[in-house]
């Protein structure tokens, strides 16, 4: 996610605020601090341009 974050070009503020969440939102999902559920996910997602889909496949590959 954060790669995907930053190959769209956007910091960890521009995404939030496309959001409509605070900063520390990012941080601390990309930290690992906090879990995002699916609704979340998807919504990054799409402000990310990234496919949802995707990233899962990979995830499931990691696991």
């Amino acid at each position: 996610m954060i790669n995907a974050r930053k190959a769209a070009g956007l910091t960890q503020h521009e995404l939030a605020a496309r959001l409509a969440k605070p900063q520390s939102f990012v941080a601390k999902y990309e930290a690992g601090e906090r879990r995002i559920d699916v609704v979340e996910f998807i919504a990054i997602c799409r402000e990310i341009s990234v496919d949802s889909v995707g990233i899962l496949k990979k995830l499931v590959k990691i696991v």
